[in-house]
């Protein structure tokens, strides 16, 4: 259902799995609580363990009861609270981390064989001529392909301590020899801008995939660069952006707006009632403003858009965000593992909490409303949409505005399925488009590697006339030709793969270049920002 898919590929220097969620950071919430007269003490749970430990009849893996505890404890909770066990706390963490030691590549598991799809400009494997293309065979002279290979152990794998050294053995295309190189792992920087550049000769388009450590100076150089560029309005794309840092989103939205203009506010039983206010020192307060959004936009990214929408300050365009209005705060154990727990309900500046309903207990229900919404036509026509908060909110200028379920975009796009064939979505959804993509890049490396920009590039792909091969190359896969559905769907079949081959030769800028070219949503906030100016 989303957007971008990207089904197999994973970049090392992100984690596998992320508990979105609006994150406290480490700075920001250490004076928020107050545990005053907070006491430990042995409750019926660890005395039960105990009594499991000492007298039970068998012998008990007791670290693997204690999680399955904590799992079904933290699940009588809400939605976003959650328990992560020692072993997984490093991957989760380093989803919002600067950045984690690795050897520095993006890969993608293909017939159970570890492609490296893109090394990391600057990182180890770059410095020792590792290239895209590359195929992972072994590690350390242990065999590493074949039915248990997966995203999992391939990062638990590569990943390890800074300095330390890994042994890898390569398959290149037109070698007929495996190559072997150590790699000395390295520290891996965690981008959260996937994309910055100019969508026309005066607007700037930054696409902000997370609000990690780093994501607030980022964000500043994208819009210094755009700026110095020419861009003289902006559209801030936070489609597929499940949150992160909650004080990320605050700094980003200071910079447009005005001294005293209310950001966020967010309160709990035991957290004390926190305000934030602009400080009237952004260096954007005057520029032309969209921010984009969809149903996957959720925490941290409804905090940004909301307070542009209640300030008056941009125009919101896309569908309906995801409705997360609750705080984490992340709370370290004894062992090594960790809880988020809900700490706050955070408000938009016109006082609406904008999380969607929830029943405790019962995360499984919850999690079904994104398909609930799509069943019920709303990914469609705003007419579908049903917000569970009745209050009216007022913006700043007076505009009403709803809570209880999310942001409402200012203006609505709806998905576009009118060029969708049964064909089509069953390509797609199995991941063939981006698997046959990689396949036509590693075959054509030395070609595509001579075309230093997207526009060249898909001139290139348009003479070569892939089609009928990707069409084989489904069919081989067991899903047989439909001419009549092929042909309705070749618009979208040609920017989705030219936009994959794009990827993986030049890079995420160059895919999103060519990618939001034929974007309704992108193509409807030039236009707005055109007639502003």
């Amino acid at each position: 259902m989303k957007k971008y898919i990207f089904p197999t590929i994973v970049v090392v220097s992100l984690c596998l799995g992320f508990v979105g969620g609006n994150m406290l950071s480490e700075k920001a919430h250490a004076q928020s609580l107050n545990w005053g007269g907070l006491r430990f003490h042995l409750g019926k749970v660890d005395q039960t363990i105990s009594y499991i430990e000492q007298a039970y009849v068998d012998e008990v893996d007791i670290d693997s009861v204690t999680d399955e505890v904590m799992i079904d404890l933290i699940k009588q909770l809400d939605p976003h609270s959650a328990y992560i066990p020692k072993k997984d706390l490093e991957i989760v963490n380093s989803e919002l981390d600067a950045s984690f030691s690795g050897i520095g590549v993006q890969f993608s598991i293909q017939n159970d064989t570890v492609s490296i799809v893109a090394v990391v400009s600057g990182g180890p494997s770059e410095g020792i001529g590792i290239l895209a293309g590359d195929k992972i065979v072994e590690v350390d002279d242990s065999v590493f392909c074949g039915k248990g290979i997966n995203n999992e152990r391939v990062m638990r794998t590569l990943r390890g301590e800074k300095g330390t050294k890994v042994k890898l053995t390569i398959r290149r295309s037109g070698e007929s020899e495996p190559l072997y190189f150590t790699v000395t792992r390295g520290d891996i920087p965690v981008h959260s801008i996937d994309a910055s550049f100019m969508a026309t000769k005066n607007i700037g388009f930054i696409r902000v995939s997370k609000f990690s450590e780093t994501t607030y100076d980022e964000f500043i150089s994208a819009l210094a660069r755009l700026r110095s560029e020419g861009a003289d309005s902006y559209i801030i794309d936070l489609r597929e952006n499940s949150g992160g840092y909650m004080d990320k989103a605050i700094r980003m939205a200071n910079e447009f707006l005005s001294s005293g203009d209310m950001i966020v506010y967010a309160e709990g039983r035991a957290y004390n009632r926190y305000e934030a206010r602009s400080n009237g020192i952004g260096r954007f307060k005057n520029v032309p403003l969209v921010v984009l959004i969809d149903e996957f936009s959720a925490s941290a990214s409804e905090i940004f858009a909301g307070a542009m929408q209640d300030n008056d300050r941009a125009t919101i365009i896309g569908r309906r965000s995801f409705g997360k209005g609750l705080v984490q705060q992340q709370m370290p154990l004894i062992d090594g593992s960790a809880v988020r727990l809900t700490v706050a309900r955070y408000y938009t500046p016109s006082g609406r909490c904008i999380q969607k309903p929830y029943e405790m207990g019962k995360g499984e229900d919850y999690m079904k409303d994104i398909i609930d919404r799509y069943d019920h036509g709303e990914f469609f026509s705003a007419d579908s949409i049903h917000m569970t908060d009745t209050t009216t909110y007022l913006t700043k200028k007076g505009r009403v505005v709803h809570g209880g379920g999310g942001i409402m975009p200012d203006i609505f796009i709806g998905r576009d399925t009118s060029l969708n064939t049964p064909w089509y979505n069953r390509v797609v959804n199995r991941a063939y488009t981006y698997q046959f993509a990689y396949q036509y890049t590693d075959r054509h490396r030395k070609e595509l590697n001579k075309i230093r920009d997207w526009q060249d590039m898909e001139k290139w792909l348009k003479k070569q006339n892939w089609i009928p091969e990707f069409v084989q190359f489904c069919k081989d896969k067991g899903v047989e030709p439909n001419d009549k559905e092929i042909e309705k769907s070749k618009p979208l079949l040609l920017r989705i793969v030219n936009a994959y081959i794009v990827r993986n030769t030049l890079g995420d800028d160059a895919f999103f270049q060519l990618y939001e070219r034929d974007d309704e949503v992108t193509r409807e906030a030039i236009q707005q920002l055109s007639q502003k100016k």
